[in-house]
This record gives C-alpha cells, structure tokens and sequence, in this order.
C-alpha cells in the first residue's frame, strides 16, 4: 500500500477536499464548499499552510468575527438543505469561545457545520502558552472543552494519524439526518505541523448520500387508519420537511386529501403562501387561521418538527392526538405521539399511496377557508401603510417591502421582533424562500446569514430584516459581504433598542426599564447615523423617512450588485394583536408592583391550560 507523507494539517484540508455529497437533484457537489477561516497563533503555521497549499481545491474565506464567520457557514448549510456545508478556523482562546454561540446555534436547529479550532501544545512543552486556560484540576483542559455540550461530535487531536478515525466519524454526524449538527476537532497546533505516511487510499475521491429510513409497516398501519378515522386533522410542516425535499409531495398530498398545512418557522416555505390549503404559521408567532385549525384538530400530522414551545404555545395550542412523522427519536415522543419513524418524503410517499381515497368533509374545507378570508383580512389590516408623520410599525415595514420584491425572493431574519411578525405576515412567493434563525433566537445572525445564503442561492435575491439592537452586535460582516462580492438588501428597522423584550417586559406586568434606549440609567443616548455607517463599511447607505420612502427604496435596490443598507425608524410600542397564542413566561409571585401580581393570577390561570406529562 502506497503511502502520502504529510503534515496532518495538510491531510485534514486534502481529506476535506475529496469528499462530495449527492443532492437532492441528484447532482454531486462538493461536500465541504470551503473553510471559514481567522489566522492566529494555533492555526496560521500549520492549518493556514495548508489551506493555502490546497487553495485551488478548497477555497478559502475570511471574515471579520469568528461568531460571523460561523453563521454565515451555518447559513449556506441550511440554504442548501444540509447538503453541503463548510468549516470554520480559529486560533486557540478568544478566536475559539467567539463561535461557541455558534456551535450553540447549529446544535439547537440541528445543522452542520465543521468546527476546527487551534488548541494548546499536545507535547506541552511551552506550557501555559499565550491564550491558554489554566485547569488547578484538571491538565486536559482548554478553552475548547466548551463546544463539548454544544457539539454532536467532539475531538481532540492529539496525533496525525487521529484523522483516520476521527474524518469519517464526522462525516457521518454532518449527514446524518436524525443526529445532524456541529462537530468540533479540537487541533493542537504542535500537532498540526507534524507528519505521518498516510495511506493514499484515505484521499481518493468518495462520494456521500443522506439516508432515507422507510417506514415501519405496523406504524404506518396505525397511523393511516388514525387519520382515515379523523373529521378535522391538520398538518404541521417543520423544517424536516425542508431537508428532505418533500415540499413537492406535501403539496400534492394536501391537494389531493384536502388536509391544511400549517408551518413551524423552520417549516415556512415548504409551501407557498398562496396554496389554497395552506393556513399559515403555528403558535406563539401563529396566524388566526393555523391556530384556530390546529387547537381544534383532533389529529395532528407533525412532520420533521422538534415541536418547540414557540410551536406549541408552551404545549397549551395541541388538544388532537398528534402523529410524529421524524428520523429522531427523541422527536418521536415527544406530546405523547404515535409514532411514525422514517424521512419525511418516503413518509408523505406512503401516506399517499395507504389514503388515496380519503378526502376530508366539505363543511371542514369551508371552515378553512372562511378562516383564510378573516385572516386575509387581519393581516392587511396591519400592513398597510400609516401617514408619513407617523412612524411605522414593523408589520407596516413588512408589508411594504413584501409588495416590492420579486416572488423567488429569499427573506432572512433571526432574533427580536421580526421573527414573530415575519412568520405571520411574510408572503412567501417560492418554495425555500423563507430563512429564519428562530430555534437559539440569535442577535447577530441575520447580516452573516446573509452572506451564507447568497452563497448558497446566487440568483435569488434576498432581503435580511434587522432590529437596531442586533445591527449593533454584529455589523462587521457587512464589510465581509462587500469584500467577497455579495449581493443582499438589509433593512434595519431603528427603534431605539430592545422594541421586542420591552413589549415582553410591559406585557408580564413589569415597568419600561433598561430595554429602549430611553429607559435605562444612560444619561447620554447615542445618535447613530446608520447610513452613514453602513457607507463606511464599504456598503450603499440609505435612509427611508417614511413607508412610500421605502417602497421606492427597495424596489430600487432588490436587484442591485452588492449590498444595500436601508435605516427606516420605527415605533417600539405596536405588534400584530390577530393570531398569536400563549406563551409561558414564568412572572414573579411576589412583588411591589399591583401589575406584576395581577399578571400572575392571570399567568397561574392560563398555566392550566399547558398538557402535563409531555416527553421531550
């Protein structure tokens, strides 16, 4: 057997490039699309030789933050239906614990990602060496034992020939469908200069695909006769139905069995907005209509869904029986479900195939769609346009920017107000064109997002929707999507801080305090010239002074080159009061405040409305 000296760094990065992944097409593409990567000590000398060695066959991108870098990796994953994916490089200490958010991020909404930190000397002769967290109690510690609770897989390098064990594990992680999420290889940096004859047969070309568990028989036995038996089931679509291609068949599915679909965050634009049995979003973020059809259903087809708080309104919205359609096990159980394990799209297959006769009742079919009409008409109600001496609310920003831009256009978002507004009043024109970070409710996602995306889906336009507040966290990649050539519009909608979690904190009874800029203890308030900013970052800065100004704006700018910043200001105070449902807050049981006691007797009541005994 012929073997390949290298540096394991250098075998780690041609490893990577070898490997490729069926998609859902059927094409093969390249499995990793190219490492994320910020130069420090622990990885410039022996990874960042070795990218650059193999620059031709792996690309190489640079951010400006770690964390950034991250999402933006995590981002293109999503995007491409975690099908292909990227890695990110940091050198040991800060460089490192900046992606733990990240790791946190991609293990909450079960994506992959290839985490590849520097670490300390393996040898530990220098020891302790610039950045390195000291252990009193324990010597294998560092800074990278934190991604362990946030990894699906954790490894530390400690030798060459460790890759040979630890690359295809994985692999196997990255593209499992029910343990999908981020691996972290830890690379002591001594370690990654030193070589090993590895077996050539370990680099040559391999070619990788997703599994698709079938169904058992008995399951599905079960559950079609669950549903045959049923006078009001609903479907509920997450993002499982995403990953596996199934928007098509669910489509067809309800088409032809009459049974409305309503979508989780991570679920939205498995369908498109239009489809006459789509009954929008579910939950705490829910329309009307979804809510109404699906606390009502007495079966609940839960597909590819993790069934969150937000989803089930802290497990109060369910009162069906649910079935859960999902290749993890741990979803399988969860509300005390019938359990349908197997892939979503082979799953909606056979469903299809077992009640071809079936067709839900025509009083059934008239009430869902008297409840599309009553929330056709709450939803316009708040997206239309208020006066130009008025500020807009961000269901009236929504509104006006979902009327300028193209069908196939991909909107993106993640923490504070516009997740829960977006879901609701966001139109989705095309399939996969909806992209929310709503499982970890991350502040600084949705810029770095947006590059992934873009990455991901060149010829879709996108628009990222962006609160002040996370603007503030994590602006530096704008520079980064100017450096690599991105095309993206981003709407910062400025209320003067933190609009959402002051709605909360006023909603449980509590007094404004520390969440809009004019309340907190601050005696100077910043004045922050977005545009401007956003100028000096390399991008094109704009600013709407009302919603017409606006509508111009991004109709100008929705097909654009590069990237375009649009500041509009908005009033903190008003969210959309139609659909919605509860959701479990825990409010003090003792107080100063009358309100604050009044919200809880009122919390204590509606708690008697939660399902008890739910696993999960």
């Amino acid at each position: 057997m012929k073997n390949i000296k290298c540096t394991m760094a250098q075998a780690l990065v041609k490893w990577l490039a070898a490997q490729s992944v069926r998609q859902l097409n059927g094409e093969t593409l390249p499995g990793f699309a190219g490492v994320w990567a910020i130069f420090g000590h622990g990885n410039v000398a022996g990874l960042g030789d070795a990218l650059s060695q193999y620059r031709g066959e792996l690309p190489t991108f640079r951010g400006h933050n770690e964390q950034g870098m991250a999402h933006a990796a995590i981002a293109f994953a999503k995007q491409k239906a975690r099908r292909q994916f990227m890695a990110v490089t940091s050198s040991i200490g800060p460089g490192a614990t900046n992606m733990i958010t990240a790791a946190a991020l991609a293990h909450v909404n079960r994506l992959p990602i290839l985490f590849l930190p520097g670490d300390v000397f393996a040898d530990r002769r220098p020891d302790p060496v610039l950045q390195q967290i000291e252990s009193f109690s324990d010597g294998n510690i560092s800074a990278n034992d934190c991604f362990k609770p946030v990894s699906r897989y954790f490894d530390r390098l400690t030798r060459p020939e460790q890759l040979l064990q630890a690359l295809p594990k994985t692999m196997s992680v990255l593209l499992d469908p029910a343990n999908c999420g981020p691996v972290t290889l830890s690379l002591c940096q001594d370690v990654q200069a030193e070589t090993y004859l590895f077996p050539e047969e370990f680099f040559m070309q391999k070619t990788w695909s997703i599994r698709r568990p079938g169904l058992d028989e008995q399951e599905l036995l079960e559950v079609c006769q669950l549903i045959e038996n049923a006078k009001t089931p609903a479907i509920i679509a997450g993002g499982g139905v995403r990953y596996s291609g199934a928007a098509d068949i669910l489509s067809e599915f309800s088409n032809v069995t009459g049974i409305p679909v309503a979508s989780t965050q991570a679920g939205k634009s498995s369908m498109v907005e239009d489809h006459p049995n789509y009954i929008g979003s579910v939950g705490v973020t829910g329309t009307s209509s979804a809510n109404s059809v699906i606390s009502n259903a007495d079966i609940i087809l839960a597909i590819g869904t993790r069934l969150q708080d937000f989803t089930t309104g802290s497990n109060s919205l369910i009162n069906g029986k649910v079935i859960s359609l999902n290749v993890q096990e741990h979803d399988l159980i969860k509300h005390n479900a019938v359990p349908l394990f197997g892939d979503a799209k082979i799953g909606l297959n056979n469903l299809a195939n077992q009640l071809s006769g079936y067709k839900i009742t025509q009083s059934y079919a008239d009430l869902i769609k008297k409840l599309k009409i009553i929330w056709k008409k709450q939803r316009e109600d708040v997206i239309i346009s208020p006066g130009n001496n008025t500020l807009p609310s961000d269901s009236q920003v929504i509104g006006a920017v979902n009327r300028n831009v193209p069908k196939q256009t991909i909107v993106i978002g993640a923490a504070g107000s516009m997740p829960g507004e977006l879901h609701k009043l966001w139109a989705v024109g095309q399939t996969d064109g909806y992209h929310m970070e709503y499982g970890f409710s991350c502040m600084g996602y949705e810029i770095a997002a947006g590059i992934g995306v873009n990455m991901a889906e060149p010829e879709r336009p996108s628009i990222i929707f962006v609160g002040d507040g996370s603007y503030l966290m994590m602006n530096s990649e704008i520079a980064t999507a100017v450096m690599m050539g991105k095309d993206m519009t981003i709407i910062v909608t400025d209320n003067m801080g933190f609009g959402c979690i002051n709605r909360l904190q006023v909603a449980t009874g509590g007094t404004p305090f520390n969440n809009l800029l004019k309340d907190t203890t601050h005696e100077i308030l910043p004045k922050i010239d977005y545009p401007q900013h956003a100028k000096s970052l390399g991008a094109r800065g704009h600013k709407a002074s009302n919603i017409s100004d606006l509508e111009k704006l991004v109709n100008e700018c929705i097909e654009k080159k590069g990237v375009d910043v649009i500041v509009i200001d908005t009033d903190p105070e008003p969210s959309t009061e139609a659909g919605g449902t509860w959701w479990d807050v825990a409010i003090p049981g003792n107080s100063k405040s009358a309100a604050v006691l009044k919200e809880r007797k009122l919390y204590i009541e509606a708690r008697k409305a939660q399902k008890k005994g739910n696993s999960g």
